[in-house]
């Protein structure tokens, strides 16, 4: 029991920057990208910035590490200062898993540029970047999946005709029971894997270009 519970303490030491990193980096650019659009919500909640203590919730974050399932705390915009409402809070939607794959791709060149300098890493901290880089991409993965209240949700319902967007707000009621599924049976790991690699791949081929 005891090593058990030192293997789930070192994992989730070791785990806690790349979570930390993706849950901030994913709401604050959700807030950054809403206020340039002419939104001024996030910034009256103290949202712009990159303080995690702006961002993490702790309950969600301590569900993260029990069940593989958390949260942040939600970015709250409003789509009537947008001058498109429709094609900003798409924009905005879009801003935290784009952020998430910007970091994930940040810290594979790190790691790339430091093994082709020879960089000597200790086992702690090639553990950390790697974590960073695999935790953020599917930070973007997770958060694009058209469920209510994921980000893929809103970009689907503002995609869809008006009558369509409607119904399909309905979903929002089983949102948490559709999760739930996703969660506790393989179906995620037939959506994450190939998506996974897919994006590695698409991040090696670009360094490989210019490195």
């Amino acid at each position: 029991m005891f090593d058990d519970f030192g293997g789930f303490l070192i994992g989730a030491i070791v785990s806690l920057p790349g979570i930390i990193i993706a849950m901030v980096i994913h709401e604050w650019a959700h807030a950054r990208v809403a206020y340039a659009l002419g939104d001024y919500t996030p910034k009256l909640d103290g949202r712009l910035t990159l303080n995690p203590a702006a961002h993490v919730d702790i309950f969600g974050l301590l569900m993260l590490f029990i069940v593989h399932f958390g949260w942040a705390k939600p970015v709250r915009i409003n789509p009537n200062n947008f001058s498109n409402p429709r094609r900003d809070d798409i924009l905005v939607s879009l801003a935290g898993p784009m952020s998430n794959l910007i970091m994930a791709f940040v810290a594979m060149v790190v790691w790339v540029v430091l093994l082709r300098l020879g960089v000597p890493l200790s086992e702690g901290a090639a553990s950390v970047l790697q974590l960073i880089m695999i935790i953020n991409i599917n930070f973007a993965i997770f958060n694009m999946l058209p469920i209510p209240p994921l980000d893929g949700s809103q970009i689907l319902r503002n995609l869809l005709p008006y009558k369509m967007a409607y119904y399909f707000s309905y979903i929002e009621r089983y949102s948490f029971l559709i999760l739930i599924i996703f969660l506790m049976t393989p179906i995620l790991g037939y959506v994450f894997l190939p998506l996974q690699r897919l994006v590695l791949g698409i991040f090696q081929a670009i360094i490989g270009i210019f490195i």
